[in-house]
């Protein structure tokens, strides 16, 4: 089977594999779709904490069913989605109902071989029925089920205000989810570009472009004074996340959704007297993979909003770097296997 590996930083390679034979407790899965990640680029660029090469990306996926694996209400030819995250079932975060932050995570694409090939097995625990969804919608479950965590995190409430911090599509996923709990969003990017299609396609009434802005100004004038009570960063940059805490209101949360590899700065006494409180995201779990399929099944969400480029298998290796270049608009790239 034809499968594209990630060999070094700024290096792809296709190869001819053996199709994998499911283990005892394995489905299989044919790849039909394959979203591009911030996790992909970063990896495709040599800057992915926690990433060894070689490595054939791929996590946000879409596949139809070859095998089910003993999966109980699933059946062969089922188009499905997956719970990526593959976790041990027994450590502390697991005994406590948080398999998303498991001690022994093996996310695939990141820690072992994901969907950018023709045949996948994965573990049938985590298989997510497609529920009539077409495969494009279905590759968009995961990295909106990671917005859809960051805000449960969160525990946004109607009408309070939040800042959303990075407008890729961790950051829109964020943001819709946001607003579906009733929160009102404001969008905080350096890219006018996204921030327009946070206003055209989203509705986002509030944006600001960091550059050469006092953006703590924009958010006292636009919260009455309040600033947001709730602040979600996006963007795994260093810089943007140490800023984030001057944006925060008394008594508001900061999630941290994005991922960097340096150590965060930030002044004590100023995040003290907020009595503010800090906290990760890390994926996502099954509640937010249903959660975001039926805000899709009912309109709330038009995941294909955000596909701005499209490419065959075949011309990956050719095209993927131009996805790291902003100035291509891109969104959501897709990848189609026939």
């Amino acid at each position: 089977m034809n499968t594209l590996v990630c060999t070094e930083p700024g290096h792809f390679a296709y190869d001819n594999r053996p199709a994998p034979v499911p283990q005892p407790g394995q489905a299989l899965l044919r790849i039909r779709r394959v979203g591009v990640c911030g996790t992909d680029l970063h990896a495709f660029e040599g800057t992915q904490p926690f990433f060894v090469y070689p490595r054939v990306l791929g996590h946000e996926l879409a596949g139809e069913l070859v095998d089910t694996g003993g999966a109980e209400g699933f059946a062969v030819g089922d188009a499905v989605t997956f719970i990526p995250y593959f976790n041990c079932g027994h450590c502390v975060a697991c005994r406590a109902g948080k398999p998303n932050c498991c001690v022994h995570m093996q996310v695939c694409g990141v820690h072992v071989d994901g969907g950018l090939t023709e045949l996948l097995a994965v573990p049938a625990t985590a298989l997510v029925h497609g529920q009539g969804l077409g495969f494009d919608e279905l590759a968009l479950v995961e990295p909106l089920a990671i917005g859809a965590h960051g805000v449960r995190r969160a525990d946004v409430q109607p009408g309070e205000w939040v800042l959303v911090v990075g407008a890729g599509p961790i950051g829109l996923g964020i943001m819709e989810f946001a607003r579906i709990a009733g929160g009102q969003v404001i969008a905080l990017d350096v890219n006018e570009q996204r921030l327009a299609f946070c206003r055209e396609r989203l509705g986002v009434a509030h944006t600001i472009n960091a550059r050469g802005t006092d953006v703590a100004a924009q958010l006292a004038a636009i919260t009455g004074g309040d600033m947001p009570t709730v602040v979600i960063d996006a963007t795994g940059s260093l810089g943007a996340i140490n800023q984030g805490f001057a944006y925060l209101a008394h008594g508001g949360r900061y999630v941290l959704v994005g991922l960097q590899k340096g150590e965060l700065s930030f002044s004590h006494p100023k995040f003290h007297k907020r009595e503010a409180t800090l906290m990760s995201s890390r994926n996502a779990t099954r509640q937010d993979f249903e959660h975001v399929i039926s805000a899709m099944k009912q309109g709330l969400v038009k995941p294909t909003t955000y596909i701005t480029h499209r490419t065959g298998f075949g011309e990956v290796k050719a095209e993927f770097a131009s996805w790291l270049d902003p100035t291509t608009g891109v969104i959501k790239a897709m990848i189609e296997l026939p």
